[in-house]
Protein backbone atom coordinates (compact mmCIF):
# COMPACT_ATOMS: atom_id res chain seq x y z
CA UNK A 1 0.00 0.00 0.00
CA UNK A 2 1.47 3.74 -0.78
CA UNK A 3 2.33 5.39 1.74
CA UNK A 4 0.35 8.57 2.37
CA UNK A 5 1.74 11.89 1.49
CA UNK A 6 1.51 15.37 3.93
CA UNK A 7 2.04 15.95 7.57
CA UNK A 8 -1.78 15.76 8.98
CA UNK A 9 -2.10 11.74 7.69
CA UNK A 10 1.18 10.53 9.27
CA UNK A 11 0.53 8.93 12.54
CA UNK A 12 2.02 9.09 15.63
CA UNK A 13 3.94 5.58 15.39
CA UNK A 14 4.73 5.69 19.74
CA UNK A 15 0.64 6.56 20.05
CA UNK A 16 0.05 3.24 18.07
CA UNK A 17 2.26 1.43 19.83
CA UNK A 18 0.56 2.09 23.02
CA UNK A 19 -2.72 1.73 21.35
CA UNK A 20 -1.84 -1.31 19.66
CA UNK A 21 0.76 -3.55 21.68
CA UNK A 22 1.92 -6.84 20.43
CA UNK A 23 -0.47 -10.08 21.74
CA UNK A 24 1.59 -12.09 23.99
CA UNK A 25 0.52 -15.81 24.43
CA UNK A 26 0.57 -16.17 27.66
CA UNK A 27 -1.07 -19.90 27.97
CA UNK A 28 1.68 -21.91 25.90
CA UNK A 29 5.66 -21.92 26.22
CA UNK A 30 7.46 -23.87 23.46
CA UNK A 31 10.73 -25.88 24.57
CA UNK A 32 13.31 -27.55 22.59
CA UNK A 33 13.97 -31.03 23.11
CA UNK A 34 17.45 -32.08 23.55
CA UNK A 35 18.36 -33.50 20.22
CA UNK A 36 16.27 -32.11 17.10
CA UNK A 37 16.63 -31.54 13.66
CA UNK A 38 13.60 -30.07 12.27
CA UNK A 39 11.99 -31.91 8.82
CA UNK A 40 11.58 -28.82 6.60
CA UNK A 41 10.55 -28.61 3.16
CA UNK A 42 13.00 -27.40 0.57
CA UNK A 43 13.17 -23.96 0.14
CA UNK A 44 11.66 -23.01 -3.38
CA UNK A 45 14.29 -21.20 -5.91
CA UNK A 46 13.68 -18.31 -7.03
CA UNK A 47 15.27 -16.53 -9.78
CA UNK A 48 17.17 -13.16 -8.88
CA UNK A 49 16.02 -10.47 -11.29
CA UNK A 50 18.28 -7.62 -12.00
CA UNK A 51 17.42 -4.17 -12.27
CA UNK A 52 19.41 -2.28 -15.01
CA UNK A 53 19.15 1.75 -15.55
CA UNK A 54 19.85 2.46 -18.86
CA UNK A 55 21.27 6.36 -19.08
CA UNK A 56 20.35 7.77 -22.51
CA UNK A 57 22.10 11.51 -22.61
CA UNK A 58 22.54 13.52 -25.49
CA UNK A 59 25.26 12.47 -28.50
CA UNK A 60 24.99 9.12 -27.08
CA UNK A 61 22.34 7.50 -29.74
CA UNK A 62 24.58 4.34 -30.14
CA UNK A 63 24.63 3.51 -26.58
CA UNK A 64 20.95 3.29 -26.36
CA UNK A 65 20.11 1.25 -29.19
CA UNK A 66 22.46 -1.05 -27.83
CA UNK A 67 20.81 -0.75 -24.67
CA UNK A 68 16.90 -1.37 -26.73
CA UNK A 69 18.74 -4.12 -28.37
CA UNK A 70 20.15 -5.81 -24.71
CA UNK A 71 16.92 -5.74 -23.77
CA UNK A 72 14.73 -6.49 -26.82
CA UNK A 73 17.54 -9.96 -26.43
CA UNK A 74 17.40 -10.82 -22.49
CA UNK A 75 13.97 -9.40 -21.57
CA UNK A 76 12.16 -12.60 -23.15
CA UNK A 77 15.01 -15.13 -21.88
CA UNK A 78 14.29 -13.65 -18.33
CA UNK A 79 10.82 -14.13 -18.20
CA UNK A 80 11.28 -17.56 -19.78
CA UNK A 81 13.33 -18.93 -16.55
CA UNK A 82 11.03 -17.46 -14.10
CA UNK A 83 8.47 -19.21 -16.02
CA UNK A 84 10.25 -22.37 -15.76
CA UNK A 85 11.28 -22.19 -12.29
CA UNK A 86 7.01 -21.15 -11.49
CA UNK A 87 5.91 -24.11 -13.86
CA UNK A 88 8.68 -26.14 -11.79
CA UNK A 89 6.90 -29.62 -9.96
CA UNK A 90 6.36 -29.29 -6.02
CA UNK A 91 8.23 -32.08 -4.42
CA UNK A 92 5.98 -35.32 -3.50
CA UNK A 93 4.39 -35.98 -0.57
CA UNK A 94 5.77 -37.99 1.92
CA UNK A 95 3.83 -40.93 3.48
CA UNK A 96 3.19 -41.19 7.24
CA UNK A 97 2.49 -43.79 9.63
CA UNK A 98 0.94 -42.15 13.11
CA UNK A 99 1.30 -45.29 15.16
CA UNK A 100 0.21 -44.43 18.11
CA UNK A 101 -0.54 -40.98 20.57
CA UNK A 102 0.00 -41.73 24.10
CA UNK A 103 -0.64 -40.18 27.97
CA UNK A 104 1.09 -40.48 30.27
CA UNK A 105 -0.28 -39.44 33.65
CA UNK A 106 1.84 -38.63 36.01
CA UNK A 107 -0.53 -38.88 38.84
CA UNK A 108 -2.90 -41.60 37.34
CA UNK A 109 -3.20 -43.38 41.36
CA UNK A 110 -4.22 -40.02 42.54
CA UNK A 111 -6.29 -38.70 39.55
CA UNK A 112 -7.49 -41.35 36.70
CA UNK A 113 -7.66 -40.48 33.23
CA UNK A 114 -10.74 -39.04 32.27
CA UNK A 115 -13.00 -39.87 29.49
CA UNK A 116 -12.60 -36.27 28.39
CA UNK A 117 -8.65 -36.41 27.78
CA UNK A 118 -9.31 -39.73 25.87
CA UNK A 119 -11.41 -37.74 23.97
CA UNK A 120 -8.90 -34.63 23.23
CA UNK A 121 -6.38 -37.82 22.34
CA UNK A 122 -8.79 -38.53 19.43
CA UNK A 123 -9.05 -35.03 18.76
CA UNK A 124 -5.72 -34.38 18.07
CA UNK A 125 -4.71 -36.85 16.48
CA UNK A 126 -7.22 -35.63 13.74
CA UNK A 127 -6.15 -31.97 14.07
CA UNK A 128 -2.00 -33.31 13.66
CA UNK A 129 -3.24 -35.50 10.07
CA UNK A 130 -6.10 -32.76 9.31
CA UNK A 131 -3.06 -30.10 8.95
CA UNK A 132 -0.35 -32.56 7.70
CA UNK A 133 -2.50 -33.55 4.85
CA UNK A 134 -3.95 -29.99 3.85
CA UNK A 135 -0.24 -28.73 3.26
CA UNK A 136 0.14 -31.04 0.59
CA UNK A 137 3.47 -32.11 1.97
CA UNK A 138 2.46 -35.33 4.11
CA UNK A 139 -0.03 -38.41 3.40
CA UNK A 140 -1.00 -41.12 5.89
CA UNK A 141 -0.87 -44.46 5.20
CA UNK A 142 -3.34 -46.89 7.18
CA UNK A 143 -2.67 -49.04 9.82
CA UNK A 144 -4.49 -52.44 9.59
CA UNK A 145 -5.99 -53.80 12.56
CA UNK A 146 -4.04 -56.41 13.86
CA UNK A 147 -0.80 -54.14 13.44
CA UNK A 148 -2.53 -51.34 15.66
CA UNK A 149 -2.97 -54.09 18.38
CA UNK A 150 0.30 -55.36 18.30
CA UNK A 151 1.72 -51.34 18.41
CA UNK A 152 -0.88 -50.95 21.72
CA UNK A 153 0.08 -53.94 23.51
CA UNK A 154 3.68 -52.51 23.66
CA UNK A 155 6.03 -51.35 24.15
CA UNK A 156 5.54 -48.36 24.10
CA UNK A 157 7.00 -47.01 20.58
CA UNK A 158 10.11 -44.67 21.15
CA UNK A 159 11.38 -47.08 24.01
CA UNK A 160 10.87 -50.20 22.06
CA UNK A 161 14.12 -51.05 20.41
CA UNK A 162 13.52 -49.17 17.12
CA UNK A 163 10.22 -50.97 16.32
CA UNK A 164 9.17 -47.39 14.75
CA UNK A 165 11.60 -48.59 12.04
CA UNK A 166 10.10 -51.65 11.38
CA UNK A 167 6.33 -50.82 11.67
CA UNK A 168 7.21 -48.17 9.17
CA UNK A 169 8.59 -50.14 6.53
CA UNK A 170 5.82 -52.80 7.15
CA UNK A 171 3.72 -50.14 6.28
CA UNK A 172 5.48 -48.60 3.35
CA UNK A 173 5.84 -45.35 5.07
CA UNK A 174 8.49 -42.83 4.46
CA UNK A 175 7.96 -41.43 8.11
CA UNK A 176 6.64 -43.15 11.29
CA UNK A 177 5.75 -40.83 13.58
CA UNK A 178 4.09 -40.68 17.44
CA UNK A 179 2.56 -38.11 19.81
CA UNK A 180 3.56 -38.10 23.26
CA UNK A 181 1.37 -36.10 25.93
CA UNK A 182 2.27 -36.05 29.10
CA UNK A 183 0.07 -34.80 31.82
CA UNK A 184 2.21 -33.49 35.23
CA UNK A 185 -1.13 -31.52 37.11
CA UNK A 186 -4.45 -29.97 35.55
CA UNK A 187 -2.50 -26.86 34.88
CA UNK A 188 1.08 -28.01 33.94
CA UNK A 189 0.84 -30.39 30.61
CA UNK A 190 3.22 -30.78 27.49
CA UNK A 191 2.70 -32.55 24.05
CA UNK A 192 5.73 -34.10 22.33
CA UNK A 193 5.79 -34.77 18.51
CA UNK A 194 8.02 -37.01 16.99
CA UNK A 195 8.77 -38.37 13.11
CA UNK A 196 11.56 -41.20 12.35
CA UNK A 197 12.85 -41.29 8.79
CA UNK A 198 12.35 -45.03 7.98
CA UNK A 199 14.95 -45.30 5.91
CA UNK A 200 17.70 -43.90 7.48
CA UNK A 201 16.46 -45.22 10.75
CA UNK A 202 16.75 -42.12 12.56
CA UNK A 203 14.52 -39.62 14.29
CA UNK A 204 13.97 -36.82 12.10
CA UNK A 205 12.00 -34.49 13.85
CA UNK A 206 11.34 -33.98 17.66
CA UNK A 207 9.91 -30.99 18.98
CA UNK A 208 7.74 -30.38 22.66
CA UNK A 209 4.95 -27.24 23.42
CA UNK A 210 4.35 -26.72 27.23
CA UNK A 211 0.17 -26.09 27.48
CA UNK A 212 -1.58 -24.75 30.32
CA UNK A 213 -4.61 -26.42 31.14
CA UNK A 214 -6.37 -29.45 30.57
CA UNK A 215 -9.09 -28.61 28.18
CA UNK A 216 -9.95 -28.79 24.85
CA UNK A 217 -9.13 -25.72 23.72
CA UNK A 218 -5.44 -25.83 25.54
CA UNK A 219 -4.85 -29.18 23.76
CA UNK A 220 -6.11 -27.87 20.02
CA UNK A 221 -3.96 -25.04 20.29
CA UNK A 222 -0.88 -26.42 21.48
CA UNK A 223 -1.01 -29.31 18.77
CA UNK A 224 -1.94 -26.38 15.93
CA UNK A 225 1.11 -24.35 17.70
CA UNK A 226 3.20 -27.18 17.04
CA UNK A 227 2.84 -27.99 13.89
CA UNK A 228 2.64 -24.47 11.96
CA UNK A 229 5.56 -23.22 13.54
CA UNK A 230 8.12 -26.56 13.74
CA UNK A 231 6.74 -28.81 11.54
CA UNK A 232 5.41 -26.78 8.77
CA UNK A 233 7.19 -23.44 9.32
CA UNK A 234 6.22 -21.12 6.00
CA UNK A 235 9.30 -21.27 3.40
Amino acid sequence: MAQPTGQALHPDVSAMREKWPPEKDETMKDSEARAASGVAPEARLRPRLSRRKTLLAPGCASLAASGVAAFLIFGPLTVGVCSATTDAPSEPAKSVALLNVQFLNDHEDLEPTTSAERARLALITSLFKAKLEASGRYTFVSIPADTAAKISAGPEVGACGGCEFGYGKALGADYAAWIVVQKVSDLILNINVYMADVAAKKVAFVHSVDIRGDTDESWTRGITYLVKNYLLPAP
